[in-house]
This record gives structure tokens, sequence and C-alpha cells, in this order.
């Protein structure tokens, strides 16, 4: 979402950090490229406005200018403000004194309710918990039906009493979790097209009907700055105590990001990065500025690998290299973990030094080459996997055959597979390694 921005930050300090010295001629015309660029990345205009005033303040009221490599100082204060702008810090959900929590999700026709209502059970039973959704969404049709297949893709339990009053499915819902033991209860309310009374009404009945209830506001985060004004239309009706922003893997602007935690003061709780139903984390201001200066989000890398990866299977992945002993069905094995914790071009963002990256690697990873690599090692025998060495000229016709591929492609995989070895065997022996004329570090 932020690659535009990205990319036009990073070439506003670059034309900063070539000056050397700074003169405060030097930092208004910086500042207006940095201005320009969130401008045209669809921030409210208010929110630039106070954002860039802010930064300039602090860039010419502190020394910077007269201190050491003042362009960096710059870039310091420029990811402070940002932080700052999206929220300082996490936001957990409030917890009820008195279980069930009751999370409502609102929100506009089509921005998403229903999924990440799936979304948001499935980060919860990741925590230990068994959310019980239910369905209050008696209008649209099919949407009691849609909230049941996506409670099956997560296995949660799911409640619903057909197209009866709203708040009456919700009270009932509440007094079937806390017996059952189930904890949270996740409303799926009804949506609009557009914030009218009827839609507002209803949600503030359905909120007023519980002592405790924590109120969420999903929005579209391709809807640019009308997430803005949607967002004050909810916050007009109802007590919202945060937002869940879909869709940020979109190629919007990512104006909704920057703009909704600083005009209305509600946080940002939630975003979702992918289709699939672990497509839901947390949102980290921090690490969001950091992505959208391009200094990558090691902290999210590591979150995920390790819900990839457990401890036990990394020392044993880790023995095996330091012996050579890494074979191609570890190779396969460890391919299906690196997907399973997201789109690869995804990763490769969160990386420190990406960009630097960016010349070697093509614009979208297609991801369908590693279903060409699976299938080829698939159609290998056990000691072919074991003893990649023992694949003769024979063996890859017979093996290009059973995969759809061509000798051509085996060749390939078994070059691939023999540098990517050698490679994590010289990181698990403590030494560096090098791509492309860029050397990289043993790990700490």
């Amino acid at each position: 979402m932020f690659e535009s921005l990205t990319e036009r930050l990073q070439g506003a300090f670059k034309r900063l950090s070539g000056k050397g010295k700074l003169s405060q001629k030097d930092v208004r015309a910086g500042l207006k490229e940095i201005r320009m660029a969130l401008l045209e990345a669809d921030v409210h205009y208010q929110v630039v406005k106070d954002f860039v005033r802010d930064v300039q303040q602090d860039a010419l009221g502190e020394g910077i200018l007269t201190g050491l490599n003042p362009a960096q100082q710059i870039v310091k204060l420029v990811h402070e403000q940002l932080v700052r702008l999206l929220g300082d810090q996490a936001v957990p959900i409030n917890e009820s004194s008195r279980p069930p929590t009751v999370i409502m999700l609102c929100g506009l026709q089509g921005s998403g309710k229903t999924t990440t209502s799936g979304k948001l059970a499935s980060a919860l039973q990741r925590q230990g918990k068994r959310p019980l959704l239910c369905a209050t969404d008696v209008y649209r049709p099919a949407a009691i039906e849609q909230l049941r297949q996506v409670a099956d893709q997560v296995g949660a339990d799911v409640f619903t009493m057909g197209e009866n009053d709203p708040v009456a499915i919700a009270k009932a819902a509440y007094a079937h979790a806390g017996p059952a033991g189930l904890n949270p209860l996740i409303i799926d309310t009804a949506g609009r097209l557009q914030v009218d009374d009827e839609m507002m009404a209803e949600a503030a009945a359905i909120e007023g009907s519980f002592d405790e209830v924590e109120t969420l506001l999903v929005v579209d985060a391709m809807t640019g700055q009308d997430a803005v004004n949607i967002a004050h239309g909810f916050a007009d009706s109802l007590d919202l105590d945060g937002v869940i922003l879909t869709k940020l893997d979109s190629d919007a602007r990512g104006g909704a990001a920057l703009s909704v935690r600083a005009v209305t003061g509600v946080p940002i709780k939630f975003v979702t990065v992918s289709e699939r139903m672990d497509g839901l984390e947390v949102f980290h201001p921090d690490r969001m500025a950091q992505r959208i200066l391009g200094m990558g989000d090691v902290l999210t890398l590591v979150e995920r690998a390790q819900q990839a990866v457990d401890a036990d299977e990394a020392r044993e992945l880790q023995e095996k290299l330091v012996k050579a002993e890494f074979d191609l069905e570890d190779f396969r094995q460890h391919l299906a973990r690196v997907r399973s914790m997201g789109p690869l071009d995804q990763l490769v963002k969160m990386m420190p030094g990406a960009g630097q990256l960016a010349g070697m690697m093509p614009d979208e990873i297609d991801e369908r080459e590693l279903d060409v690599v699976d299938a080829i090692i698939n159609s290998m025998t056990r000691e072919e996997r074991s003893y990649p060495e023992i694949l003769n000229a024979s063996r890859k016709r017979r093996v290009a055959r059973g995969s759809g591929t061509s000798v051509q492609d085996v060749n390939v995989l078994l070059k691939e597979y023999k540098q990517l070895s050698a490679m994590m065997a010289s990181m698990a022996k403590g030494k560096g390694f090098s791509i492309g004329g860029l050397k990289f570090g043993a790990p700490e």
C-alpha cells in the first residue's frame, strides 16, 4: 500500500543527505516534497499541514542543522512524527470485567466486516480463547450463511437465530456464550452502502444492550480520505473504541491509515494484510512508520516466523545445516513454512535494507513458481530427495514428466537448492554470506 509513498519519501531524504550541510531553505524544500508525497497518498490535508509544521518546528528549533548528520536527524524526526500520527503504541482490546467480552464490529457494507469477524476469531484462538461469532445482519442476502462459512474455516462457534430482531439475537448470543464457556462474543452487525440513521440506530441499540462492549469500526483502507468521513459518521452515534483497517495489502495510496487516527482520535487496533483467515495483525504504529520509511519491520517478521516454526524444529534444522544433511525434503518443508508466514513480497519488504536489493529482485514475486518447485520435489522418490546427486539424466526426465515441467526446470531447482543450502549452512556455522556483491553478517 505504501510503496509509492515510501519511494517519494526516500527520494526526498536522499536529496537532503546528498547536500552535506543543510540550510533552512534546504529543509523547507525537503519538507515541501514530503508534503506533496503525503497529499498524493490521499492523506487528509489538515493532517499533512500539521505533520509538516511539527517536523519543521523540530528541525529548525533544536539546532539540528548545526549538528552531525542533519539529514539523518530529519529522517529521525519524520519517523517520530509518523509514530505519533499513527497512535504512539499498539492498543489492545478492552476486555470485560465479567466475561464474555462483547466485541461489536460495525461499518459500511463491503468494508469486510464478516470476513474480518472470522480473522479476528482466528487471531483470538491463537491466544487460547474460544470466540463465539454472532450473526445480526438479517438484511443482506446470504449474510448469515457467509458468517457460518467463515466460522467453519477458522473452527469457531457461531450463533444465529434467522431473521429476528438483531438486538434480541445479540442478547441471546450473550446468554449462550457464558454458560458454554465461549469468550469473547464477536457480533457481526449489518451495514449499508452509506451512513444512514436506520443503520446507526440499530448499531447503537445493540451497543446499548450491554454494560460493557468493545465497539470496533471496520474501514476499507482503499476508501482513502472517505474513511475519515465514515469514521466521523459512526463516531457521532457510537462510542467507538477502535478501528480495524482492511485491505492493507492492496495497492491503495494509504491515506486512510495515516488520517483516521489523527482526525478522529480513535486508535487503529488491527489491520488485515491478506485474504487468508490468518491475515489479521495487531497494529503497531512504530512498525508501520518503519515500513513507510523503508526501514523494514523485523519484529513482525520474527513474530510470523515464530508462529510458523517452533523452537525444536529450528534447532533440528540448524543441526542438519551444520552437518550438511539439509536435503530436498527439508528444502520443501522449509519453503512451506516460509509461505505460511504470508505473501513473499510482504516478507521481503519487512527485511531491513530491502531497498538495496530492489534492483536484484522482480517487482512482484510469482508464488506460482513455488508451486512448480513443490511439484518437482513431490515427483522424486524419497531416496532422490535425500541424495539429489543420484539424479541422472534418466531420473530427471522421469521427474520432469511427473511434475509437468522440463528437465531444465529440474536443473534450475537443483542449482538453487545447492546455493541455498550452502548459504544457510554458512549462516548456521556463524559466518556471513553475500548476494550480488552485498555482504550480510552472521546472525547475532
